[in-house]
């Protein structure tokens, strides 16, 4: 895990209230594991995720949270880096996962096969899209080109 990952803390929950309006930020697996992992890309994921924290919630929605557990020891351990790092889970509401399905018909006529991607990454920018203000992600041209409106965050 990156060492300076725990410092990254969410600010105060008393800030969340009805009276002060909330920015919630989705953030992408590949975003995290670059966080864990300590690669080129930590410095920039660390320094877009602690932007992201100082605006609002930044959240892992139900796919990203199974992604980082494959990348964990178990899911205790994956809930554990996340609270240290600031993030909160959303789960994905049914209008996501319903826009998702969509998104993936669309994907597979455009493409003209039925492989290519896989409900996952539909999943997370549905998610992002109708649950959350934008996305924290690597893969912008993917997310931009099906999720229009979608605010992508690239670290």
């Amino acid at each position: 895990m990156k060492p300076c990952a725990p410092s990254v803390a969410a600010p105060p929950a008393s800030r969340w209230t009805s009276e002060h309006p909330q920015t919630v930020i989705a953030i992408d697996s590949s975003v995290v594991i670059d966080l864990l992992a300590d690669g080129p890309a930590a410095d920039a994921a660390e320094a877009c995720l602690r932007q992201s924290l100082s605006i609002g919630p930044v959240v892992v929605c139900d796919v990203v949270l199974t992604e980082i557990c494959t990348a964990l020891k178990n899911g205790s351990e994956a809930l554990e880096v996340l609270e240290d790092m600031g993030v909160g889970y959303s789960a994905t509401e049914t209008k996501a996962a319903v826009r998702a399905g969509e998104m993936q018909r669309r994907y597979r006529q455009r493409s003209g096969h039925p492989g290519g991607r896989a409900a996952p990454d539909f999943l997370v920018g549905a998610h992002a899209m109708l649950q959350c203000d934008g996305l924290i992600t690597r893969d912008a041209t993917f997310y931009r080109d099906y999720f229009k409106g979608l605010k992508v965050i690239v670290p």
